[in-house]
């Protein structure tokens, strides 16, 4: 278990990625400038800048250590702009040789008055992709994001509010994985992202807080959603 509050970025704990891009899809190149820390938040940004055949550059940082079952939370704010995407989410895939397991929190800058949830297993989408609103904009002040994700279930909740839950057995992903935080664009990607509208400047997505508390551990702080729940209210 641990609560990472960026009074420092911890080289220990994140990995900066840096120097590549995940595929065709992505409009950008993870670049180490586009991550910082100051103030106690974690600054992720997205800018045009030519790097390795591409127009713009975008900020990512990724655990070292495999996270299982067990409670993940952020305390974010999102980036507006059609075609940007910020994401909270486990993953493990083939580069790490295992088989591609994921449990999303997605803010679509074309709409950041919600946030998307979704998992999968083996490689595919077998989540709602369902969009939830999230109260006041996830893009215009911070909000906590958490899933619960156990053996037989994965729950989702927003501003402490059960929001999604999936208890199949063939849609629950079951390899330890990594936790990600990251903003990117697309503009490939329309249907889903919108059309990639390019920002004139730096646009940033800010993180708080990430959380990770293991099966039957104590609830690490005040907010998190691990106390709601051992007190029985969900």
């Amino acid at each position: 278990s641990f609560v990472e509050t960026f009074d420092k970025l911890d080289r220990s704990r994140w990995y900066i990625s840096d120097g590549w891009s995940n595929g065709d899809h992505q409009n950008c190149t993870w670049s180490a400038k586009q991550v910082s820390v100051s103030d106690g938040t974690l600054k992720l940004g997205f800018q045009p800048e030519q790097s390795k055949g591409r127009d713009y550059v975008c900020g990512e940082v990724q655990t070292f250590k495999r996270f299982s079952y067990g409670t993940f939370e952020v305390r974010m704010k999102a980036a507006a702009g059609s075609g940007l995407n910020t994401g909270f989410f486990s993953f493990i895939g083939p580069v790490h040789k295992q088989p591609h397991d994921e449990i999303d929190f997605e803010v679509l800058g074309r709409d950041p008055s919600k946030v998307q949830v979704n998992q999968y297993v083996n490689g595919k989408s077998v989540g709602s992709a369902k969009k939830v609103d999230v109260a006041g904009g996830a893009d215009k002040e911070f909000h906590d994001y958490a899933f619960v994700w156990q053996k037989d279930r994965i729950a989702w909740y927003v501003d402490g509010k059960l929001v999604e839950e999936a208890t199949d057995p063939a849609k629950l992903p079951s390899h330890p994985s990594k936790i990600y935080l990251s903003l990117w664009g697309s503009n490939t990607l329309k249907s889903w992202m919108g059309a990639f509208v390019s920002p004139e400047r730096q646009v940033t997505a800010e993180v708080k807080r990430v959380a990770y508390t293991a099966p039957g551990d104590a609830c690490q702080f005040p907010e998190s959603i691990v106390c709601k729940l051992h007190k029985g209210t969900q």
